[in-house]
């Protein structure tokens, strides 16, 4: 009883903090080509959280399944020895935010809210201020990229400070 008492409560504040209101401007906009987004994606920054702490190298192939989901594969280093996660995201009326989900029934915000023209960088938010992630189709970006990056989610109101550089090579 204990332990179910537990997990309710653990739950119970996991929705709790997802259904608060952003103190950030986490909006999108615009369409989404699907087949150009699917593919390999760097992780080139993140902000901290226990599920990806400490995990170096990573990087996130996004593939179609037959069902129309998404196959989400992350992957990376920690501590030496190979990682892997796998999800899947569900469409949304909205192009530009998925719900991706890597526990059962549990699904968060995938909103893609920058997008480079060419597909080959994005900055990722989710419901809350607490989840932002840079990617992008290479381990490294230019110096200008990183700052148009910034500069967005500077605006938005995201604090950039908090970005754990990922070591890649």
């Amino acid at each position: 009883m204990k332990k179910l008492t537990i997990l309710f409560a653990s739950l119970l504040a996991f929705l709790g903090c997802n259904a608060q209101a952003p103190k950030v401007d986490n909006s999108v906009s615009g369409g989404l080509e699907l087949d150009r987004y699917l593919g390999d994606w760097y992780e080139i920054a993140r902000f901290d959280h226990v599920f990806e702490r400490g995990l170096s190298h990573s990087k996130a192939v996004y593939t179609l399944r037959e069902d129309g989901k998404v196959q989400v594969l992350n992957s990376g280093i920690k501590a030496g020895a190979p990682k892997e996660a796998r999800g899947k995201a569900k469409l949304t009326s909205d192009p530009r935010v998925l719900r991706v989900s890597f526990f059962g029934p549990f699904y968060g915000d995938y909103r893609i809210m920058l997008l480079d023209e060419d597909y080959q960088w994005v900055l990722v938010g989710g419901s809350s201020d607490k989840f932002l992630w840079i990617l992008a189709r290479t381990s490294q970006i230019s110096d200008e990229v990183r700052e148009t990056i910034l500069a967005e989610a500077t605006r938005r109101g995201y604090d950039v400070g908090k970005l754990i550089w990922v070591e890649q090579e």
